[in-house]
This record gives structure tokens, sequence and C-alpha cells, in this order.
């Protein structure tokens, strides 16, 4: 004779979970605010990255001490993009020695299949003065776990400052960072397991003068967001699209308004789900522009439409409506 057992029932048996993350629903993002996590802390992801890792998002991100030196890497998951719980401090000033002292900025973090790695690139500095301007690396098993610091360098002898990361859909890995004190951008390939440069790609748009970076593919085109390099203040964010990411890129458009509403770019995350393909701007309205310290910057998040397939406008909305489950992002009055 055969017991029927349920599934749910035999998972709790074998000792294992059945949590399930908390179905996505439409939800709305006050812009211009700093956001809660779910125990009701801020949220400190400033200048970072996000990626998706089954159900959910992680945002990883700067956590500043008062003085803004680097505290920790922090990431946050959440399945609708509102509801942020906190997860860990992956990197911290205890990681390695060469963090005790120092300046971690915008975090990115990309996932390598071959290795199955996840790999973490930032910009480094020695949290007295701007002078080292290096990349640094660190890598986990597992998306939300302690990172091992890999160390930090200048990619090919260049200075490197703001920094984002991309994998292509053939799994090649990019890293683009603003070089030459900050008048150049360069495009770099990663080697195969993405923990170093392979070569540099192209320099693009010598000495104009172009920082925080956000690389993104859409419809086959890639597009480049960027901002104006004025330290603390907003500025015009624009941006270039290319057909092949190794290619020509076209010269920098406007898009947004004058100051980019208050913000700078962060990162362009892609919200996929059962209708559409959105692309929402995760921009920080950083507090050194009114003389206070970063852990009490702000957020900006916006919708990108997109009238052809190269081109780009950004509006300003007080509040975004997400839909991860079917895609849909809207702005809201």
């Amino acid at each position: 004779m055969f017991l029927k057992v349920s599934l749910a029932t035999l998972l709790v048996v074998l000792g294992l979970s059945t949590a399930t993350p908390v179905g996505a629903a439409p939800v709305t993002v006050t812009n211009g605010t700093q956001f809660k996590d779910t125990s009701g802390a801020v949220v400190h992801a400033h200048g970072g990255g996000m990626l998706k890792v089954g159900d959910y998002y992680y945002w990883f991100g700067e956590n500043r001490n008062p003085d803004n030196t680097f505290r920790a890497v922090s990431v946050y998951r959440s399945s609708d993009l509102r509801a942020w719980e906190f997860r860990n401090n992956v990197l911290t000033q205890s990681s390695n020695p060469e963090l005790k002292l120092a300046n971690i900025e915008r975090p990115k973090v990309v996932y390598n299949s071959s290795t199955g790695q996840f790999v973490m690139w930032m910009h480094k500095e020695n949290g007295k003065d701007y002078n080292e301007a290096r990349a640094a690396v660190a890598t986990s098993s597992t998306v939300d776990g302690n990172y091992t610091w890999r160390g930090s360098f200048r990619p090919l002898g260049n200075m490197s400052r703001d920094i984002t990361l991309f994998r292509d859909d053939d799994g090649t890995g990019y890293m683009v960072s603003a070089a030459r004190n900050n008048a150049d951008l360069n495009l770099y390939r990663l080697t195969g397991d993405y923990l170093g440069v392979a070569n540099l790609v192209r320099t693009l748009w010598p000495g104009s003068s172009r920082e925080a970076p956000a690389l993104f593919k859409r419809g086959g085109k890639y597009f480049l967001l960027t901002s104006g390099a004025t330290y603390w203040q907003p500025n015009q964010q624009k941006y270039a699209t290319a057909s092949t990411i190794t290619g020509t890129w076209t010269s920098p458009t406007n898009v947004g308004n004058s100051t980019a509403y208050g913000s700078q770019t962060a990162h362009v995350v892609a919200v996929q789900g059962s209708q559409a393909t959105s692309y929402l701007y995760l921009g920080d309205r950083w507090a050194g522009a009114w003389n206070r310290p970063v852990n009490e910057s702000q957020y900006v998040w916006l919708p990108l439409t997109f009238p052809t397939a190269t081109t780009m406008t950004m509006s300003w909305y007080p509040r975004v409506s997400i839909d991860t489950a079917t895609g849909v992002v809207t702005g809201v009055q």
C-alpha cells in the first residue's frame, strides 16, 4: 500500500524549503527620496548596479562612513523592485587590508557562467585623495555571499574611476571606466574569467569628460548612458548607440533635462515580463550637492522610452509604477 504524499509535505520531510518570493504585482516608487528596506532601515546602494538571479533583483551599492570613506558594499534583493530585503555587506573594511582605509565606488556585478562566479568590479581609491584611480575586482560563488578581494590595478596602466560592467549575449564581458582624470571613457574587453582586462577596445570621445557610464543592449543595439564631470553637482546626461559594441559609436546626444532631474546615472536595469521588456534608469541624487554625507543621498528612478531603435528619451515623473510580472514600467504624475 502506497501513502499519497503532497510535494510540499515531501519537501518539508526532506528538510527543503518551500519558501517562494513575494508575488510580484504593480508597485509605486516615489522619486527624490531615500528608500527603506523591509526592516525600515535606509537602503544604502548608492552608485550601484543591479542584476536578476532567479526570481529576485539584487541591488549592490556603496554604503559609506560619515566621512564618506568606505564602510561596505551592501546588497539587497526584491522581487518587485520596491520591497528591498537587506541581504549582506558582501565586501567590508575587514575583507582585505587594502580596504581598511579606502574609497570604493560604483560596484557592479555580473555572473560568469563558465567559472560559476559572480564577479564584482569597482572604482578604488586610498581614502585620502583621488590619486590612485584604480579598478578593483572581487568574486563570490553566491550572489549575496561574502566576496573575496582579488586586488586593484590600473587597467593596462590607465587611470580608472567611474566604472560599469556589461555581459554580452555571447558571454563576453566588457568594462567601461573614466580615464585620464575623467577626460576619456575607455571601453575594455575582459578576460574569459572576467578577472582582468584582455584589451582596450577603444577610447570613446577623447577629451569629452564623461563619467557615470551605464551600458545596456536593446533590440540588438547598444546604448551607453553617461553624465558630465561636475563633481557632486548634477548635469546633462547624454547617450550614444552602436550596432556592434566594438564598432563605431555615435556622438553623445542629450537625454532628459539639463540636470537629469537632479540626478546622475548609476545603472539601467531591464525589467522583462510577460507583456514587455522595459528599461528603468536608476539615478543617484547625491547629498554632496548640498554638502551632506553620501549616505544621505536619494534615488531617482525613471522609465526610458525609445521613439526609434536608436533614440531614447527620459521624462520626469514624481513616481514610477513597476510591474515586474508583466514588465510594464510607467511614470505616474
